[in-house]
C-alpha cells in the first residue's frame, strides 16, 4: 500500500513546548483509566489468560512499562546506566513488544511489583519530559510516533500506547467475568 498522505508540517520550538505539556496531560489521563481498570481486578485474576485469548493483565501491565520506558526515555535522550536498574534486560525480554506471555507467575514480578515499575516508569518519564529543551523535541525519530517523525512524536504515541493497553485490559476483565469500570 502506498502511503501518499503529505508529511505534517513540523511545530515550532514554542508549539512543540505546548504540546509537550498536553501531551504530558493526556499521559496522565491515561495512566488514571489504567489504574482505573487494574484497581477492579482483583490481583489474584492477574495471570489467567482467558480462554480464546492470547494475554493476561500482568502481561499488560509489564508491556505498558516497558514500552513507557522505551518512548518516554530511551528513545528521547537514549539508555543510561540507571536505566537498568528501572527496566533490566530480562524484564524487557519478559514484557517487550515480541514477548509471550506465561500463565504461571512463578518466576514473574507480582501485581504489587508491577504495578511498583510502572509508576516508577511514569514519575521518571514525566519528570524527565519536563525539563526537555524544545530542541530535543523535534530531533528526528523511527517508529513509532504520532503525528510528526520526531522525538515529540514519540511523546505523542505514548498516551495512545497505553489507551491501546486500557481497551485490552478492559476486554480481559470482561473475560474474566468482572463488570465494566465504566
Amino acid at each position: 500500500m502506498n502511503d501518499s498522505s503529505p508529511t505534517p508540517t513540523l511545530p515550532t520550538p514554542a508549539a512543540a513546548t505546548e504540546i509537550l505539556s498536553a501531551a504530558i496531560e493526556q499521559i496522565r489521563f491515561a495512566r488514571q483509566y489504567t489504574l482505573q481498570l487494574l484497581d477492579a481486578t482483583p490481583e489474584a485474576s492477574w495471570f489467567t489468560i482467558p480462554e480464546g485469548l492470547p494475554t493476561h493483565i500482568a502481561w499488560q501491565v509489564g508491556h505498558l512499562a516497558v514500552a513507557q520506558y522505551g518512548l518516554l526515555m530511551f528513545r528521547i535522550r537514549g539508555r543510561r546506566p540507571e536505566d537498568l536498574d528501572l527496566i533490566p534486560g530480562r524484564f524487557r525480554k519478559a514484557y517487550g513488544r515480541s514477548s509471550e506471555p506465561k500463565a504461571d507467575p512463578a518466576g514473574q514480578p507480582t501485581p504489587a511489583e508491577l504495578r511498583d515499575r510502572l509508576t516508577q516508569v511514569l514519575e521518571t518519564g514525566l519528570s524527565e519530559l519536563e525539563s526537555l529543551a524544545p530542541d530535543v523535541l523535534l530531533e528526528p525519530v523511527d517508529m513509532p510516533y504520532a503525528a510528526y517523525p520526531i522525538k515529540l512524536g514519540a511523546i505523542l504515541f505514548c498516551p495512545l500506547h497505553e489507551h491501546i493497553h486500557a481497551g485490552q485490559i478492559g476486554l480481559l476483565r470482561r473475560a474474566l467475568g468482572l463488570d465494566p469500570v465504566r
